[in-house]
């Protein structure tokens, strides 16, 4: 987005959104504009239906873990990062919200403003547990029904708790705990001195 409409486009989240907003930079030739969590839902209409914004179309939304984040983590750790279009105006938007509990964490869904949110919401439940509160068909959506935990948390173990096969004899799909013997994940060049004719 040229640093024009940039410009436009924070000056009108300015005016129409000033207490709401807790945080909005520019990132990547886009804006990002943080909200708390009691205020996700009424910014997320206003950016729908004001015709200064008009973000008709939600094109992704995803959570996001930052336990153990590179950078200086925030205060919280689960996020919602919506990412919106306005093809009346072409211009784009990132919106992301704070979870205020890390134990249970619950945003407001936004699928009565943008019914696409739908199964992203519910992929956002699945790996990472956020609970998106109104919701009319709050499940699973990749992982499997009796699954166990949230795979894309950053505490989740990386070869899981539970795998499940087919077993011939019994005709039917058998679930049990992980047999999988822990591995040295070391490259061979770095635990053989003499690997590939290089003596020590």
């Amino acid at each position: 987005m040229s640093s024009a409409k940039l410009s436009t486009l924070q000056q009108h989240l300015e005016s129409h959104l000033g207490g709401h907003i807790r945080r909005l930079s520019p990132a990547l030739g886009e804006l990002t504009l943080e909200v708390a969590a009691a205020d996700y839902a009424d910014v997320a209409k206003t950016l729908r239906d004001a015709p200064e914004f008009a973000f008709e179309e939600l094109i992704d939304l995803c959570g996001v873990d930052y336990a153990a984040h590179a950078g200086a983590r925030p205060e919280k750790r689960f996020a919602v990062v919506t990412h919106l279009l306005s093809i009346a105006h072409n211009w784009r938007l990132r919106l992301r919200v704070f979870a205020e509990e890390e134990g249970f964490p619950r945003l407001p869904s936004v699928t009565p403003i943008w019914n696409s949110a739908n199964w992203y919401e519910r992929e956002a439940f699945d790996l990472f547990g956020i609970v998106f509160e109104g919701h009319e068909d709050l499940r699973r959506i990749l992982t499997d029904y009796g699954f166990v935990g949230h795979p894309l948390r950053k505490d989740f173990p990386v070869s899981g708790h539970v795998e499940m096969r087919y077993d011939e004899k019994e005709g039917r799909v058998l679930y049990q705990p992980v047999t999988i013997a822990p591995r040295e994940n070391n490259p061979r060049v770095a635990r053989e001195a003499e690997y590939g004719g290089l003596a020590p």
